[in-house]
């Protein structure tokens, strides 16, 4: 379904720009700015080079694809109605049930003469005598407005790695992302999974009850916790909907922005005989267990050990063949828990003790040395593949922002500004580049998306209204709060654990780019304290901005 929105015919563009606002994605943050610049009275066009709203639910539709955050805070908040309206099936939705949400928020909105599917956005272009955008889409045509926003998402441009080789072989090979839309039988296939991952460790499960066979070629272990995914009863769909407004206050305050509460307790003043029976009692799914057994497992050094040898014990005793559980199990030497990314846990550590599927060590014993026309060849084996799945992960951040040519006020692309670092402005602005908003751009928190995602709309809102109501043609964000936005980030990040991502290649330091510089890609003083950041910058008039009026 889609529909070509007007152009623009309010007062403050009519003569000047096709739209008030173009957005480029029809995710998240598609939707979420649909609703509030149309509530502010803009007109508003989204482009998605996808053929359904959904964003990376549109895309990632690989065997067992599902949420990471629990349901029912991983949704907008903007409409009480709405939340009450729609029922979840599980705790973990998968892709199929996400998609079907994103198509009911269109549907009870009415937000589709509002959005333009199948077209890709293949440059954006600051005018600077206008004061405008010019966007010009893959099918040649141009459009302008007065307020450009990228709603791409942080994980929306895959890594496709450099394996000599790989336009060799016979079979389909794809990265997981770009999953054939048409589905694909793997059926008694022999399958190559390249990437060991949060999309690898829920894939496999699923691929294994009926591939042939399914070998997973893996880098670096993870720290794997459960999911413990469980459907969603009417009681505890009642307890929910009577407490929404709580839970969307929860993850506004949260660290992660998520719906979990605080341990109260340090693990560095917790009497030792009392840790191991903590850990175990909060041992019940998903990522609360990092957030609800102390409150420094990700800032205390040995509190961090101690938490991610629990985890490794716990996954150990899940893996039948001790030397397979040797590659898959990292040391509490290896990383600190959360320098990468954990994945949850669907039956991934038990798929190894199928006939069927098998680990390769790409690190440490036999790396990939080509893709030939049959499969992948390391330096100890050759493997023969009907299918071969890239899960290689993401460009995280910047990817999908300097996919294409974004180009600001001195005709420097985001790609050229970002070479040796991705500094901007909260997330949502960068220098150079007037009238241009990100949503979760880079530098913004790594939190429970949707919550971020509403949190940046907001602020984008409210600054566009404060330009509208009071004249203004054009806001220029601020070398100076650049500078000192990204002093601060990285200030945050060298206190944390975190900092030590760019030794496992960590996309969260933008270190699983071949040959790029690793970077702070992520403000980790707190999401809840950055949407005070947010929150205070709107109030204070938008200090990290110039705004000026174009000479008429």
């Amino acid at each position: 379904m889609t529909t070509e929105q007007e152009p623009s015919r309010n007062a403050a563009s009519t003569g000047k720009v096709d739209f008030d606002t173009i957005v480029i994605g029809a995710g998240f943050a598609g939707l979420a700015l649909i609703h509030h610049l149309r509530e502010a009275g803009m007109s508003v066009q989204v482009f998605d080079k996808a053929a359904d709203v959904g964003g990376t639910w549109t895309w990632n539709r690989y065997p067992g694809a599902m949420t990471d955050s629990e349901s029912y805070y991983y949704c907008l908040t903007f409409s009480k109605e709405l939340l009450q309206e729609w029922s979840w099936t599980a705790r973990y939705p998968d892709w199929k049930e996400t998609h079907q949400y994103f198509r009911f928020i269109a549907d009870k909105c009415d937000m589709w003469p509002h959005i333009q599917l199948n077209t890709e956005v293949v440059s954006a272009d600051y005018q600077n005598d206008a004061g405008h955008w010019l966007v010009t889409t893959g099918d040649g045509k141009t459009y302008t407005c007065k307020y450009f926003i990228s709603g791409m998402g942080m994980i929306s441009e895959p890594v496709i790695p450099k394996i000599p080789g790989m336009d060799k072989f016979k079979g389909p090979l794809f990265h997981s992302s770009r999953w054939p839309q048409e589905g694909l039988d793997f059926a008694g296939k022999r399958v190559g999974i390249i990437g060991a991952g949060a999309t690898t460790v829920q894939m496999v499960p699923v691929m294994a009850k009926t591939a042939g066979s399914v070998t997973v070629f893996q880098r670096t272990s993870n720290y794997i916790l459960p999911a413990m995914q469980k459907p969603m009863t009417a009681e505890w769909e009642k307890e929910i909907k009577d407490n929404y407004d709580e839970i969307v206050d929860m993850c506004r305050n949260h660290v992660f922005g998520m719906a979990f509460g605080t341990a109260g307790r340090n693990l560095a003043d917790t009497p030792p005989e009392e840790i191991q029976q903590i850990f175990e009692d909060n041992w019940n799914g998903s990522f609360r267990w990092v957030f609800e057994t102390f409150d420094d497992l990700l800032s205390n050094p040995e509190a961090n050990k101690m938490a991610s040898q629990f985890i490794i014990d716990k996954m150990r005793e899940r893996v039948e063949d001790p030397a397979i559980a040797d590659i898959l199990v990292p040391s509490v030497d290896d990383y600190p828990l959360f320098a990468k990314r954990p994945p949850l846990d669907h039956g991934y550590l038990e798929a190894f003790s199928r006939d069927n599927v098998h680990l390769v060590d790409i690190k440490n014993q036999e790396p990939i040395v080509e893709v030939t026309e049959t499969g992948v060849r390391t330096t100890e084996n050759e493997f023969e593949f009907d299918i071969i799945v890239l899960a290689t992960g993401f460009r995280a951040y910047t990817g999908a922002l300097e996919a294409f040519p974004i180009r600001g006020a001195s005709g420097q692309s985001l790609h050229e500004k970002w070479h040796d670092t991705s500094n901007c402005i909260m997330g949502v602005c960068a220098a150079d580049f007037p009238n241009l908003f990100m949503v979760t751009g880079p530098q913004a928190p790594f939190a429970n998306l949707p919550t971020s995602i509403e949190q940046n709309a907001i602020w984008i809102t409210d600054c566009i209204k404060k330009m509208e109501s009071e004249g203004y043609d054009v806001f220029k964000p601020k070398q100076a709060a650049e500078d000192e936005w990204s002093a601060h980030v990285s200030e945050i990040h060298e206190q944390t654990l975190m900092a030590q991502g760019d030794k496992v290649n960590s996309w969260m330091m933008g270190a699983n780019i071949e040959n790029h510089k690793p970077r702070v890609l992520i403000y980790f003083g707190g999401a809840h304290v950055y949407y005070d950041r947010l929150r205070e910058s709107a109030d204070g008039g938008f200090p990290e901005l110039d705004f000026e009026q174009l000479a008429s």
